[in-house]
């Protein structure tokens, strides 16, 4: 049989028992071992612990063990009052682990699989354990207690139970891919097309995973009960699920298993899903498509009476960088860069957003790290109402000039002064400039400063278009723009 995957099974109806209620509850196909004992059992100690020995050890090692700690607590030759009890445990250990079955049984089971009194028993026949009734003592149910009522009380009779039709549901595995879009694909929303390899119902058998016309019989090993029994003297019993059938009740006989899936009901395909991506989505987020996964696996082949649940597909999406913009949430962030002019001055520029571009308008003294905030021209909100959008946040980035013209510099220079900056460096004596301008008008105190500013620019500037008025690159952590730039600047500080 092909080993394609595990289907996750929800059947049959378990019944917790306790001495004061009972409560029926669901269980997974597995069958539960079951213990009832009129009498308190006394704890034995483990064997492996006794004989010092791992559950791995061979026989010749436990035999080897058991030598070595019989010699050293034998009555005879140990006086410890304490010695021949740990003799007798060391002969009971070395019982259960000398014989293969009890070994097993030990291994399987624990201490829980040993009879106390030293007998076990076997009912290959798989009746029910309890039937029959079962003084529990004082308290409890009272003098008696017929366990048989249970199973009754839910269809079923006395005797050797098989299993009838039973509701069962079964599920498949998820399947898990990723896809990539781009942040734009993100935003407007856009459809993807995924191709997987799911687990699908067999077309030759429709998922019985038999042959056209062949049948499975009842398990002989425990006449359909999917359960093997275990009774032991003193009032226990313990059932275990059979290993034949794996607790199904039913097998198939040999030659009997389809030849298109092997007898599994189910085979692998290839198949295309269409996913819709809404507007709105983020990296990392991970949509659902129900039943779009793998057909349940269940060994030997789904029977009429399953109910059949194929897993979901799930699509894990990334959202590929934008180089203009990014994102917090519905909300989309975009950094503008603009001149020192214009952040001192003030003015408009234009913005990309999601839609297209729109003009801004920029208050004068704008800084590095101001923001404006555009209502409604982010990404779609996923979790709101329909229409509802984030807003788009522009961060300004003043942006200086690395290299000045003797003019830009002149001009700066120039507004330092007026703005009483004693900081600033100075390299175009602007200061002697204005006060050979002052010389050449009537001086008073009641001068207008723009007089100054304006001969002294003129004339230094007519100087500097004589030299070329070549770029001045000493400075590099200075500001500058073009000539014409830095006089409309001289003449809206002088105005």
């Amino acid at each position: 049989m092909n080993a394609l995957g595990k289907g996750r099974v929800v059947s049959y109806l378990r019944l917790s028992i306790c001495y004061s209620s009972w409560t029926p509850t669901y269980m997974s196909r597995q069958v539960e071992a079951w213990s009832i004992d009129r009498h308190a059992l006394i704890p034995s100690p483990n064997p492996y612990s006794v004989l010092g020995v791992s559950k791995s050890a061979s026989a010749s090692e436990i035999k080897k063990a058991y030598y070595t700690m019989a010699k050293k607590y034998h009555p005879d030759a140990n006086k410890d009052p304490k010695a021949k009890e740990q003799f007798v445990d060391i002969q009971q250990a070395y019982d259960i682990l000398s014989d293969s079955d009890k070994k097993e049984q030990y291994d399987q089971f624990g201490a829980a699989g040993m009879d106390p009194n030293g007998a076990d028993g076997f009912r290959p026949d798989g009746a029910n354990p309890f039937s029959g009734g079962f003084g529990f003592g004082s308290g409890g149910f009272g003098a008696s207690f017929n366990v048989e009522d249970l199973f009754n009380m839910f269809g079923g009779g006395g005797g050797p139970r098989r299993r009838g039709p039973r509701a069962e549901e079964a599920f498949g595995d998820n399947i898990d891919v990723q896809t990539t879009i781009s942040f734009m694909e993100a935003a407007n929303g856009t459809n993807k097309t995924i191709n997987i390899s799911p687990l699908v119902t067999c077309y030759t058998c429709s998922g019985s995973g038999l042959k056209p016309g062949a049948q499975r019989t009842t398990c002989g090993k425990c006449n359909g009960t999917g359960a093997r029994v275990h009774i032991h003297q003193g009032g226990f019993q313990m059932a275990s699920t059979c290993g034949t059938c794996g607790g199904s009740g039913i097998v198939t006989p040999k030659g009997s298993d389809c030849g298109t899936c092997s007898g599994v009901g189910v085979v692998r395909d290839r198949k295309t899903v269409r996913v819709d991506i809404p507007a709105g989505v983020e990296d990392g987020m991970r949509l659902k498509v129900e039943a779009e996964g793998d057909a349940p696996v269940i060994p030997g082949g789904a029977q009429s009476s399953t109910r059949l649940h194929r897993g979901d597909l799930y699509v894990h999406i990334k959202v590929q960088a934008h180089p203009n913009f990014s994102r917090s949430g519905p909300d989309v962030l975009y950094t503008a860069t603009i001149p020192m002019t214009t952040a001192v001055l003030g003015g408009k520029i234009k913005i990309p957003t999601l839609k297209g571009d729109v003009e801004l308008n920029i208050p004068s003294g704008t800084t590095t790290g101001d923001r404006i905030t555009i209502a409604g021209k982010g990404m779609s909100k996923l979790t709101s109402r329909k229409g509802a959008f984030g807003d788009l946040k522009v961060e300004f980035k003043v942006s200086l000039p690395k290299s000045l013209t003797a003019s830009q510099r002149t001009l700066l220079e120039m507004l330092a002064d007026d703005l009483g900056d004693h900081q600033a460096r100075r390299i175009m004596n602007v200061s002697d400039l204005i006060k050979e301008a002052a010389g050449e008008t009537k001086s008073g105190a009641d001068e207008h400063k723009e007089g100054f500013l304006k001969r002294a620019f003129h004339k230094f500037t007519h100087s500097h278009e004589k030299q070329g008025d070549k770029p001045d690159r000493n400075n590099s952590d200075t500001s500058g723009q073009s000539d014409q730039q830095g006089e409309k600047r001289a003449n809206s500080a002088g105005g």
